[in-house]
């Protein structure tokens, strides 16, 4: 692959320069232009440009994993270490990821709920357990909150809000959407962090009217909520690092598009059997009309 990456870039670059980057002799490389290519250099280069077109569509965020599961779902006959050697040889490498900071403001007056999620993050059934939390996102007109509302079953974002300052009526305004667009049955289990917003009372009030039962982290131990911290995690990784916002509102379109567009309807998750959340939730029959609208 060292030659054909040589021919591909050689109008970008020098002859030379490209020669001693990939080792190679210029001689070497004169000969190799004057033979014929044999049929699995040929069906690497064919590979190759199959795997940059799945590497670019999801914004060169895709390793080898995701990308050999989209290109079987496309009937591409190969397979994952063929994937990731050509990845490597086309230096095709996947966003790396980038800590993040998340804050938990917690108010020792507000009464606390016991972690009865205790890291139990599957679920048999859609709207049985969720998790909630909230991170933020830098503009350069100040901070822009995110609120989610995550369903383990399907690992797909149920409720969403976006807003500044950071108060309780973010989480509750995520958690209504949920609602409305899940219509949870009594029992539900949503599990959060200890921050004020979730142990105030209006946000306790929500939940039991609708006969949800409240858990809540440990304190300090981001690990009780990791889905919830892994999603962020992707966010952050693959879309807000990417941009520079200039207003909130422009964060807002991004943000919106990557959490609807891509990441509940395309993009693959590896806890899922690397389905993204929506085919995931396809493979199992839909409520009864009635239940929705109970």
């Amino acid at each position: 692959m060292r030659y054909p990456f040589i021919k591909e870039h050689e109008g970008q670059f020098s002859l030379s320069t490209l020669c001693r980057v990939m080792k190679v002799a210029r001689s070497g490389y004169y000969a190799w232009c004057q033979r014929t290519p044999s049929k699995t250099e040929v069906a690497n280069l064919k590979l190759t440009e199959q795997i940059k077109t799945v590497f670019d569509a999801s914004d060169q965020t895709y390793g080898s994993p995701r990308i050999y599961e989209e290109l079987k779902e496309q009937q591409v006959a190969c397979s994952q270490k063929r994937v990731a050697r050509l990845m490597r040889q086309a230096a095709l490498k996947a966003v790396l990821p980038k800590h993040f900071v998340v804050t938990t403001d917690s108010n020792p007056a507000l009464p606390v709920a016991e972690n009865i999620l205790d890291r139990q993050f599957v679920a048999a059934k859609p709207n049985t357990r969720w998790t909630a939390d909230i991170s933020y996102v830098w503009t350069s007109e100040g901070w822009l909150y995110l609120s989610v509302v995550l369903d383990l079953f399907s690992r797909r974002i149920v409720g969403w809000a976006m807003g500044t300052p950071l108060e309780r009526s973010l989480v509750l305004s995520a958690l209504a959407m949920a609602i409305q667009k899940r219509h949870p049955e009594s029992g539900l289990l949503c599990h959060s962090d200890r921050g004020s917003q979730y142990a105030s009372g209006d946000y306790q009030k929500a939940l039991q009217q609708i006969g949800a039962v409240c858990s809540m982290s440990r304190k300090g131990n981001c690990w009780d909520n990791a889905p919830t911290e892994s999603f962020f995690s992707s966010l952050k990784r693959e879309c807000v690092y990417r941009h520079r916002f200039a207003t909130r509102s422009e964060a807002r379109t991004v943000l919106f598009a990557w959490i609807e567009v891509w990441y509940n309807r395309k993009r693959r998750h590896s806890a899922l059997g690397y389905l993204s959340p929506d085919a995931f939730e396809q493979q199992f029959p839909s409520p009864p009309a009635h239940a929705l609208a109970a």
